[in-house]
């Protein structure tokens, strides 16, 4: 009888129901590479898709976002941060947390500024801006979550600060509930009072103005300190009155007002507050002569609550 050959057997016998046939152990070793090489690629699909890389692979672009995952324990060292110029210079300006640790904003006129995208609340986010101020009628206001710090910042009045004179201002500003509540840091100008420095106002923050027609025309002076030259004339002892308009004035402040020099003896004292003005009360306590008295003055922020 001639035999049959049985082509899914080397070995020329029939196969046994039930029993591994001779090539099974083949078989099962390609199905466990298959699985293994499925399970391989997956793998590395998940380290391309999650892993931090010093450069992108091939045929991928660098994406090398946290998703502001903790990070612990890190020892760093030759670090940079993002740096941004605004292209806004002008009305209201947003300033992005995600888009730079480090802006730059150039008023060409007044500007606002209000914050996007900060951490979540229970992390803190801290943004640094500085403002290129090449004129110093410019103002920039900022929004009202900005409440923390304020008190002795140069120039600052009800969320508006003025520039006494032009260069570049770093603030930072930093927040721990998602912008409701922001705190502000002058970072290169000392505050209005410091310990071991003089209390008031440094250079830049004053201005000058010399009154004209009579003692009893008003004047402008938008600054928080200042020198007021008195119209030529002689010296009264009758009470004279004229109003200093500035912008930087609250109803709530206290001005401060004394007689720097003049031929005559003058006693001036503020004889009201409002918002945007004061006015000046004087009179020449001993001396008639013609002179030309300065006055000087500063303003004290005040609140009433």
């Amino acid at each position: 009888m001639t035999s049959q050959i049985n082509p899914n057997n080397i070995d020329g016998t029939y196969p046994v129901a039930g029993q591994p046939n001779n090539t099974q152990g083949f078989r099962d070793n390609f199905t466990n590479i298959k699985t293994n090489f499925q399970i391989a690629a997956t793998e590395i699909t998940d380290l391309e898709n999650k892993g931090v890389f010093k450069a992108a692979l091939t045929g991928t672009t660098l994406d090398n976002n946290m998703a502001d995952n903790l990070i612990y324990a890190v020892k760093l060292n030759d670090v940079s941060y993002t740096y941004l110029q605004q292209t806004a210079t002008a009305g209201a300006i947003a300033i992005d947390y995600s888009a730079a640790q480090y802006q730059l904003v150039a008023p060409a006129a007044n500007v606002s500024l209000s914050f996007t995208n900060w951490p979540v609340a229970g992390s803190e986010g801290m943004i640094y801006v500085d403002v290129y101020v090449t004129n110093t009628a410019y103002t920039v206001t900022l929004p009202a979550a900005v409440s923390v710090g304020t008190s002795g910042i140069q120039g600052y009045a009800s969320n508006v600060i003025t520039f006494g004179a032009t260069g570049t201002y770093r603030f930072a500003f930093s927040t721990v509930d998602s912008g409701t509540t922001i705190a502000i840091y002058d970072l290169n100008r000392p505050l209005l009072a410091n310990a071991g420095t003089a209390v008031g106002y440094a250079a830049g923050a004053g201005g000058t103005v010399t009154q004209d027609t009579s003692r009893t025309t008003g004047v402008t002076l938008n600054k928080r300190s200042g020198a007021i030259t008195l119209y030529t004339t002689a010296g009264s002892a009758t009470y004279a009155s004229f109003t200093v308009t500035n912008s930087l004035v609250s109803a709530t402040d206290v001005i401060i007002v004394n007689c720097k020099s003049g031929t005559n003896v003058y006693h001036p004292f503020v004889s009201a507050v409002a918002d945007g003005s004061f006015r000046i009360t004087f009179n020449a306590v001993s001396g008639t002569a013609s002179d030309a008295p300065v006055f000087n003055f500063v303003v004290v922020e005040g609140v009433a609550a």
